[in-house]
């Protein structure tokens, strides 16, 4: 299951990337908002990424004006590894090469059409392990310790 959450300016982008998941059978949870009335990024961000962190859901897809501050929140809890992304590419070793759990998306940087790529490159996509699992355990060691040893 993918936890989804936006603002009210990333609800437009959203939306059509719930439409996109009911296509593919993908199912989700929206943990808000859920109209287009002037509301906080932080409590939806922060939401979902509980979701993910707490094993609800198994990844995430969050949604800001640009997918910034959204992505932000996000990363303040602990286990979540957000990328913010624009194109495919990206969002592709996110998964690969980061074990990204959450992608963010900015409304007001991606069409709808874009967007679904990004989307698609990030769920497709899974962790590759090997070379990269020394890096993303040092990213948890940071996370725990807040230092290297």
């Amino acid at each position: 299951m993918i936890a989804l959450g936006s603002d009210f300016v990333g609800i437009i982008l959203k939306e059509q990337i719930m439409k996109h998941l009911d296509e593919k059978g993908i199912e989700y949870k929206d943990f808000g908002c859920y109209d287009t009335q002037p509301c906080d990024y932080p409590v939806y961000g922060f939401a979902a990424a509980k979701a993910v962190a707490s094993g609800e859901c198994e990844k995430g897809l969050i949604f800001c004006g640009t997918g910034v501050g959204i992505s932000l929140v996000a990363n303040k809890v602990k286990g979540i590894r957000c990328v913010n992304c624009s194109e495919p590419y990206s969002a592709a070793l996110a998964r690969q090469h980061n074990d990204a759990n959450m992608l963010s998306l900015g409304t007001r940087v991606v069409g709808s059409e874009l967007a679904k790529m990004i989307v698609d490159a990030f769920l497709e996509n899974e962790y590759l392990g090997g070379i990269h699992a020394k890096r993303v355990d040092m990213i948890r060691q940071i996370e725990e310790n807040q230092k290297l040893d």
